[in-house]
C-alpha cells in the first residue's frame, strides 16, 4: 500500500512537472532547422542549456518518492562562451533529456488518468450498496430491489481497484526505463564517474596521510632531535669544548634542516593560514619582485590548494634561477567551476615541459592528477607565461 501511494503520488507530480517541460522539446523542433542562422544557433544552445536541467526537474519528484537517482550533467569545462556552446551542442543527454521530456508528457497524463479514473471509479462502484438507491416511488413505477445490480457494480469496482495498482506500477516501470536510459549517465560516464570518485577519494586518504607524518616528524622526530642538541649543549659546557661532541651539534643542525625541508615539502606550514596567504609569503621570500593578485569567492580544497602553492613556487624558483627574469606576476582566480593561476615573467623565454631539468613535466602531471590542465607560452626571447587550470570542485 505505501508503494502504491507513492507512485500515485509520482504519477500527479510528475504530470504538474511535464506539463512546463514539454516546452523544451517544441522549442528544440523550432530551434533545429533555424540552426543554420545566425538567430537559430544561439537558440538552440539556449534550448539545450534549458534541457541540461530537466535531469534535476524530473528528479525532485522522483528521488523522494521512489528513491530514482538522476545526476545532473557535469559542469561545462569550455573557458571561452564558444567552447561552451560546441560543448552543449555535442552533450548527449542533453538532446537525450529533450527526447524524454518530449515522451514523458503523453505518458504521465495517461498514468495520471488512469490513477484517478480507476480510483475514484474503483471507490464509488466498491461503495454503490450503501449510496445507490433506484427513485422508482416517483416515476408511479412499482419497486425494483437493487441488490443485484448493486453488487455487480461493487464487483466491478473491487476488480478495479485490485488491476488499478498493477497498471499503474506497469506505466511507472515504463517511465522509469526511459528515465534511466534518456537521463541518467550511460555506461561510461558512470564507469568514469566512478573513477573520479575513487581517484578522490585516493588522494584525500594520500594528502591525509602525508599531513599524519608531517605532523608526526615536527611533533616527534623533530623535537627529539632539538632535545639530543640541547643534551649535546650541556655536555660541551660540562665537559668543556670537545672536537667530537662539535661535531656531533653540527650533525644534529644540519639533520634537523634537512628535517624542515622534507616537512615544506610534505605540507608547506604556510598554508595552513590559506592559500592567499601563502602565496604572498612565497613572494615575498622570492629573489624577483613578485606582483600578487588573488580573487577566489572561496577558499580552495586542500589538494587543489598544495597543487597550487607548489606550483607557484616551482615557477617563481624557475623564473629567479633560469629564465633571468626581472619581475614576475603571479594571479589566482577563481571563476566557473575553476582555479587558474596564471605566473608571467619577462626572462629569456624558451621553456616547455618536454624540457628535462625545468621541472615542468612535474607540474604537468600534478594537474593532470587533479583533472586539471598546464599550458605553457615562453617565446624565445620571452616573455614565459604559465597558466594552470584546476578544478574547483
Amino acid at each position: 500500500m505505501a508503494r502504491t501511494g507513492r507512485e500515485m503520488a509520482y504519477a500527479v507530480a510528475s504530470l504538474l512537472l511535464a506539463a512546463p517541460a514539454v516546452l523544451v522539446p517544441a522549442a528544440l523542433l523550432v530551434a533545429a532547422p533555424l540552426a543554420l542562422t545566425v538567430v537559430g544557433l544561439p537558440l538552440l544552445v539556449g534550448v539545450l542549456l534549458l534541457a541540461r536541467h530537466l535531469p534535476g526537474w524530473f528528479g525532485f519528484v522522483a528521488r523522494p518518492l521512489l528513491g530514482w537517482d538522476l545526476p545532473a550533467p557535469p559542469p561545462l569545462s569550455g573557458r571561452t562562451a564558444i567552447a561552451r556552446a560546441r560543448e552543449v551542442l555535442t552533450d548527449g543527454r542533453a538532446w537525450r533529456a529533450a527526447v524524454y521530456a518530449f515522451a514523458k508528457a503523453p505518458l504521465a497524463a495517461v498514468t495520471a488518468y488512469i490513477t484517478l479514473l480507476g480510483t475514484v471509479f474503483g471507490v464509488l462502484l466498491l461503495t454503490s450498496p450503501l449510496w445507490w438507491e433506484p427513485n422508482t416511488r416517483d416515476l408511479g413505477l412499482p419497486a425494483v430491489d437493487s441488490r443485484p445490480e448493486t453488487a455487480y457494480a461493487a464487483a466491478i469496482g473491487a476488480v478495479l481497484l485490485v488491476l488499478c495498482p498493477w497498471l499503474l506500477r506497469g506505466l511507472v516501470a515504463v517511465d522509469r526505463t526511459l528515465a534511466f536510459l534518456l537521463l541518467a549517465p550511460g555506461p561510461a560516464e558512470r564507469r568514469i564517474g566512478e573513477l573520479e570518485t575513487s581517484r578522490a577519494a585516493l588522494t584525500a586518504d594520500a594528502a591525509t596521510t602525508l599531513r599524519r607524518l608531517e605532523r608526526d616528524l615536527h611533533d616527534g622526530t623533530q623535537a627529539r632531535l632539538v632535545a639530543l642538541g640541547m643534551t649535546l649543549a650541556r655536555i660541551e659546557k660540562r665537559l668543556g669544548p670537545s672536537d667530537l661532541v662539535g661535531e656531533a651539534r653540527a650533525t644534529v643542525t644540519d639533520a634537523l634542516d634537512e628535517l624542515r625541508e622534507i616537512v615544506r615539502g610534505i605540507h608547506p606550514p604556510a598554508l595552513d593560514a590559506g592559500l592567499p596567504t601563502a602565496l604572498g609569503t612565497l613572494a615575498a621570500r622570492s629573489g624577483l619582485p613578485v606582483a600578487v593578485s588573488v580573487d577566489l569567492d572561496h577558499p580552495p580544497p586542500p589538494d587543489a590548494a598544495t597543487t597550487l602553492y607548489f606550483t607557484a613556487a616551482e615557477l617563481l624558483s624557475n623564473a629567479a634561477r633560469h629564465a633571468g627574469a626581472t619581475t614576475v606576476r603571479l594571479s589566482l582566480t577563481g571563476a566557473d567551476g575553476w582555479l587558474r593561476l596564471v605566473v608571467t615573467d619577462d626572462g629569456r623565454g624558451g621553456a616547455a615541459p618536454s624540457l628535462s631539468g625545468t621541472g615542468l613535466r612535474g607540474l604537468v602531471a600534478r594537474a593532470k592528477a587533479l583533472d586539471g590542465r598546464l599550458d605553457v607560452t615562453s617565446p624565445d626571447g620571452g616573455p614565459t607565461t604559465v597558466t594552470m587550470r584546476l578544478p574547483a570542485a
